[in-house]
């Protein structure tokens, strides 16, 4: 059994044209993103999956790889699943989706999420939440929040707060935290699932599994990451790695 991560990346972006190739302190962000990637244990190769030759020279120019795939695709998951497809992947290999966007992510989740995966044969994917107690990320559409049961499967994931505190308890909520592990074999069913009505009204494609009866596992983490959405993102990453540098 493999463990191999993929990164999607697109040139194209409604609120931030060409993102992957934005300089964070000298480097570009997928560069950022591939190079937490290589840190973290346990992971048998690294790719971007892209469908622009910018992204590409960009990737291969600090000697990361790539896997081009086609322009067409809606989603994320769908690159993702053909990235997997031309790599040739076992069924029983485990794809770890981490998004171009997260330059800074807790290197420990993915051994976490790989390891779930192989304890519970149940489960069709493991994605991590984070407990916070801030209102004001549950009450964030961009911050999605997840219930799950006691067997740690996931049971919803909201934009909206989730849950509703109705007897004024001291309020806590589960932050998602956008990186989820597949099994090879799952993934390429899951891209061909119909569309389910929840995944349309919340616009979060792994509603989509659980509408459809797969079991995603969940791990719990304290840590967090920093996304990158917008230009005021990428001074807050920054920011953030000047002062861990200490300069």
């Amino acid at each position: 059994m493999c463990i191999i991560a993929l990164i999607p990346a697109r040139h194209g972006s409604t609120r931030f044209p060409g993102k992957p190739l934005a300089p964070i302190l000298g480097k570009p962000l997928i560069q950022r993103v591939y190079e937490q990637a290589r840190l973290a244990p346990g992971l048998d190769a690294v790719y971007v999956a892209t469908d622009d030759a910018r992204i590409r020279d960009c990737v291969a120019a600090f000697g990361g790889h790539t896997v081009m795939t086609r322009e067409d695709h809606r989603s994320g998951s769908d690159r993702l699943a053909e990235a997997a497809f031309l790599l040739g992947l076992a069924a029983d290999d485990l794809v770890i989706n981490i998004q171009g966007d997260q330059p800074l992510f807790p290197l420990e989740l993915i051994q976490q999420l790989a390891a779930v995966l192989r304890l519970d044969p149940t489960a069709a994917m493991a994605t991590p939440a984070r407990r916070v107690d801030d209102l004001e990320l549950a009450l964030n559409p961009n911050v999605v929040k997840v219930v799950f049961d006691q067997h740690h499967r996931a049971l919803y994931f909201s934009r909206s707060p989730l849950p509703f505190w109705r007897d004024g308890q001291a309020p806590y909520f589960y932050k998602h935290i956008g990186i989820y592990a597949y099994r090879m074999d799952f993934l390429q069913k899951f891209v061909t699932l119909p569309l389910g009505r929840w995944e349309e009204a919340e616009k979060l494609e792994q509603l989509r599994a659980l509408e459809h009866g797969f079991a995603i596992r969940i791990v719990e983490t304290s840590g967090d990451t920093l996304e990158v959405d917008t230009p005021e993102d990428l001074r807050k990453v920054e920011a953030y790695l000047r002062q861990a540098q200490g300069k």
